[in-house]
């Protein structure tokens, strides 16, 4: 079940928000929201409920015998991490490891055919930085069963994130409220995400399956660069979007997560374009991988190698497919590129954003590219595709229709941090004082009923697409 599904629209928040409302005292509502997400992922694929449960018993045990067991607690610990680690290994990267040894002459391995449970990243990370947050403080160990399977398996952010650590929510679980006004901004935050999913993401997206599809006669320098660009919109607002749907279902039900993205293409290099982009993910590697080889405390040379490290993973975890692994050591390779530079150097600003953009936009192409044969077909026409023909025009006219390109040109103008300038502005208006006291707040209250009327309008639009389109993929399920 996605979120941008009218099942999940019409059928089931409406009702896990009755029952919430409904049910009294906080343990009772922490039950009903804890067998909501199991339904929910259920929906889908129900024999895996019983892995998702098995990650959150492995999860809750190891937390309390390393409570209970200090002496042994790096022992446990380590058990708990090769466990998690060997579930993810077993269910993402057994047919991958067989195809890559199926690659030395004379072996031919037979594929196991296991499908990828959704997910399974996201609350894998999740149940190890549980327990490895409980084996450097043993106060943070959940002696309630139902509050840890809440906190792995609660519905918003359990398919695609944001990765949550337990010591964010671990006090929200025991003592939150849901007040109207969290309530409405929780469903502001949904419909923009919602929008940014099925208004933005899916048409840029369609254009992107265009170019990635094509044949080598179709696909030309044109259609190629428009492609790569459309691909580049289309994960942004389909990850974003999903981050901001799971932020405000939190915020309906008391929860406050912290941010996912952060306008990640007005980066000026690329290590910034990592504190802009999927923050949950690369704070996680960070606390959890990188800190722990040393981080940049031994040396240039093992800091070097320390980040090749940690992007090599962050590959690996985005897919079971050497496009991912190669994607995510291009990031490393250009972050220790960008440290080997001075510090100052002139015009970094304007140069900067244009050379991040460009990396970014090139890497995406192996990141959605189905084969290292596509992504290479890909990168062949962007720069030598200059031969045009009739297959090529018709192509680039079915991409380039007016209606997607308006798609196109409105997605690169909502990339920018337009929104939280407003809000900037809304908020300084609140706190205005003096004798224009009264005239700011009325302006601040006008701003913000406007942007509600703006976000019932846009709901409109998200059901109309709905009820008029097939095409409604999440990318993130993949992982």
């Amino acid at each position: 079940m996605v979120f941008s599904s009218a099942a999940f629209l019409f059928v089931f928040l409406p009702v896990v928000v009755c029952l919430e409302r409904v049910v009294p005292g906080l343990k009772a509502k922490n039950a009903v929201l804890a067998l909501c997400s199991l339904l929910f992922y259920g929906f889908g694929e129900p024999a895996y409920v019983l892995l998702l449960m098995a990650s959150v018993v492995i999860n809750y045990g190891a937390g309390r015998l390393v409570a209970a067991l200090p002496g042994r607690k790096k022992l446990v610990a380590a058990v708990a991490v090769v466990l998690n680690l060997g579930l993810l290994c077993v269910f993402k990267y057994t047919d991958f490891a067989i195809e890559t040894v199926n690659l030395l002459p004379g072996v031919s391995l037979a594929p196991t055919g296991i499908l990828l449970p959704a997910g399974i990243s996201f609350f894998t990370f999740q149940g190890l930085s549980y327990v490895i947050d409980v084996y450097r403080d043993e106060s943070q160990v959940s002696k309630s069963f139902v509050k840890l399977m809440l906190y792995v398996a609660f519905f918003p952010q359990l398919i695609a994130g944001p990765i949550v650590k337990y010591h964010d929510v671990s006090l929200q679980i025991d003592d939150r409220e849901t007040t109207p006004a969290l309530t409405a901004d929780g469903v502001r935050r949904f419909i923009l995400g919602l929008s940014k999913k099925l208004l933005l993401s899916n048409t840029v997206g369609r254009m992107a399956d265009m170019a990635f599809t094509a044949t080598a006669g179709q696909l030309d320098a044109r259609s190629a660069w428009l492609g790569a660009l459309c691909y580049m919109m289309q994960i942004y607002f389909d990850f974003s979007g999903y981050s901001d749907m799971a932020i405000g279902l939190g915020r309906m039900f008391g929860f406050r997560f912290l941010e996912n993205f952060d306008h990640p293409y007005v980066s000026q290099s690329i290590k910034e374009f990592w504190r802009r982009w999927h923050i949950s993910l690369s704070s996680w590697f960070r606390d959890y991988l990188y800190i722990p080889l040393g981080g940049n405390r031994k040396g240039k040379g093992r800091t070097a190698l320390n980040k090749i490290i940690v992007f090599f993973c962050t590959g690996l975890w985005h897919g079971a497919s050497w496009n991912f692994v190669l994607w995510g050591l291009w990031h490393g390779a250009v972050i220790l590129a960008e440290d080997a530079l001075p510090k100052k150097l002139p015009g970094r600003k304007v140069w900067g954003r244009a050379v991040t953009l460009l990396t970014v936009l090139l890497s995406f192409v192996l990141f959605r590219a189905d084969t290292l044969a596509g992504a290479g077909l890909m990168f062949s026409q962007m720069f030598t595709g200059f031969q045009f023909t009739v297959e090529g025009a018709a192509l680039l006219r079915d991409m380039a229709t007016p209606l997607n390109l308006v798609v196109l040109a409105l997605s690169i103008v909502c990339s920018l941090p337009i929104l939280p300038k407003l809000r900037e502005l809304v908020q300084s208006l609140q706190q205005g004082g003096g004798r224009h006291a009264k005239s700011q707040t009325s302006g601040a209250d006008a701003l913000e009923a406007a942007s509600y009327a703006g976000v019932l309008a846009l709901l409109l639009l998200c059901v109309m697409n709905l009820a008029g389109s097939d095409f409604n993929p999440f990318i993130y399920f993949r992982f």
